[in-house]
């Protein structure tokens, strides 16, 4: 009798199958790839997430300073420049225009800072669409995205200052009532 070597042992029948068995033959060790199609999902997987992310911008960067009240009727925000009033301070597209404590002190109805910089804004925007021939109109958009905590008079004097730069249609950023925080909307 021959010695065999300890292991596993398939019947007769399963010995010349191809998964259990051993069909002679020495079994390649390389196995080839095709990878054109691995290739083509990667690019049409990119394709679909640049597609998806450039669509979906952020119109509202969310700051821990800012909580939004809710409201019940809401439309979606249009791509604006956005006021943000915090309980500190005031900013406009990330530059800080006053502190709350100082526009508390003063008697104007308007921010002349907050003027200034809509203005600029304003002439940025025409410029930019006058160069390129562009026939939309300057429409005068503006979000507001204020604290529930923070007094109606600075809102009142924010509001004021951006009409008084040109840009009469405010919308202010709020969440929709029994939504999840991420849902930012806009309540004319």
């Amino acid at each position: 009798m021959a010695i065999v070597a300890p292991g596993k042992r398939y019947g007769k029948r399963l010995q010349h199958s191809k998964i259990f068995g051993h069909l002679g033959g020495h079994k390649s060790v390389n196995a080839d790839l095709n990878v054109t199609p691995l290739v083509d999902m990667f690019v049409i997987l990119v394709l679909f997430l640049v597609a998806n992310f450039s669509a979906t911008g952020e119109i509202l960067s969310m700051s821990k300073d800012v909580e939004l009240p809710e409201a019940a009727n809401t439309d979606e925000l249009q791509i604006a420049p956005v006021v943000m009033i915090s309980k500190e301070q005031v900013l406009v597209s990330g530059t800080v225009i006053g502190r709350i404590d100082d526009l508390t002190r003063e008697e104007y109805l308007n921010i002349p800072n907050l003027e200034e910089k809509l203005r600029e804004m304003k002439k940025q925007f025409e410029d930019l669409h006058n160069a390129a021939n562009d026939t939309g109109a300057f429409k005068g958009d503006v979000n507001i995205q204020a604290d529930k905590s923070v007094k109606f008079s600075i809102v009142k004097r924010v509001m004021f200052s951006c009409a008084s730069a040109g840009y009469g249609n405010i919308a202010f950023a709020t969440l929709a009532k029994g939504a999840e925080k991420k849902a930012e909307t806009a309540s004319r």
